[in-house]
């Protein structure tokens, strides 16, 4: 049953919001304008605050789903329930419908993470945005995110496994923001609300 869920976690994970919402409202591949990244960021660069915002709330659900399904199918085993996040966040990344070309999973660890402990969300989430207001780099925020949270479920937190697997969740996301970094660190990192070319083409 355990594994069970954990596939069902990936393909719920799978489900590519933007690049869903993007060709329902605009008939576009998201994946082919702006960044290139199936993310609610690009979304907001491409489409717009209204259609970013709904991709944020729905990425973000599938990690609360897919961990709540993992949950009640192993009978509160919490090793899957936070397995079961770490595989939609995979199914982000790497979705099986979408010829695993997605996100870069940041809303959907913010799911995971409230799902893992509501407190360690909201100290990580406030220094995050301060980040982002600050310096108007989102991926330096999102880095900033995924850097706190093992911290502060460490601290806040009984179950050991969430911190663990939160530090996956970290390298998932330096993995997937690597370009960003090369960017941040050379000074080209586009901030948020700068113009960005609609076709990636």
């Amino acid at each position: 049953m355990a594994f069970i869920s954990l596939v069902i976690s990936y393909l719920i994970g799978s489900i590519s919001f933007s690049y869903l919402i993007a060709k329902k409202i605009a008939g576009i591949d998201i994946r082919l304008h702006g960044s290139g990244n199936a993310g609610a960021t690009n979304t907001l660069r491409v489409l717009g605050k209204g259609p970013a915002i709904l991709v944020l709330l729905l990425d973000a659900s599938k990690g609360l789903v897919a961990m709540g399904i993992g949950y009640l199918i192993t009978g509160g085993n919490l090793t899957v329930y936070a397995l079961a996040g770490a595989c939609a966040i995979i199914g982000h990344n790497w979705p099986a419908f979408f010829g695993f070309r997605g996100g870069k999973g940041i809303a959907t660890t913010v799911g995971v993470a409230i799902g893992f402990s509501p407190v360690s969300f909201l100290v990580a989430g406030v220094i995050t945005l301060v980040v982002i207001a600050v310096t108007r780099y989102v991926s330096l925020g999102s880095l900033v995110f995924v850097t706190l949270l093992p911290i502060c479920l460490f601290l806040f937190e009984d179950a050991i496994i969430f911190a663990e697997v939160s530090l996956l969740l970290a390298v998932f996301a330096y993995a997937r923001h690597y370009t960003n970094i090369l960017n941040l660190l050379s000074g080209k990192e586009r901030k948020l609300g700068e113009p960005v070319h609609r076709n990636l083409r």
